[in-house]
């Protein structure tokens, strides 16, 4: 069974930049699209972005394009997410997961996840 694992998250200021990475415990991981959401307190985990399994194709959420950026390396098993220009609003916990199948925005067409890492952007 895959395991996916965060890391690189923590504290910064707004303005700043952070870069997760989520690292995958086998190498059937790259024949997946992969995703980053986020959870903030009290709300509804939701989607950041995704990449399909080769890298072609990228896709963000409105409220992160232009400052984030994700990509990965399939010989690493590995999948980043680059953010920049972070914002008070971009706290939460960040999860990577696992593309299964149907709608990439809808939390059930994952179907692993990894434990999450936080961030939080202070003002």
């Amino acid at each position: 069974q895959v395991q996916l694992v965060e890391s690189g998250g923590g504290l910064v200021q707004a303005g700043g930049s952070l870069r997760l990475s989520c690292v995958a415990s086998e190498r059937t991981f790259s024949t997946h699209g992969m995703a980053w959401f986020r959870q903030a307190p009290g709300k509804e985990r939701e989607f950041v972005a995704a990449i399909t399994w080769n890298s072609d194709n990228t896709f963000y959420t409105d409220s992160v394009r232009g400052r984030f950026t994700i990509s990965r390396d399939n010989a690493k098993n590995t999948a980043d997410l680059q953010m920049n220009s972070l914002k008070p609003e971009d706290t939460a916990v960040y999860y990577c997961a696992l593309y299964d199948r149907g709608f990439l925005y809808y939390t059930s067409s994952y179907n692993l996840w990894g434990q999450g890492t936080q961030v939080t952007v202070s003002s």
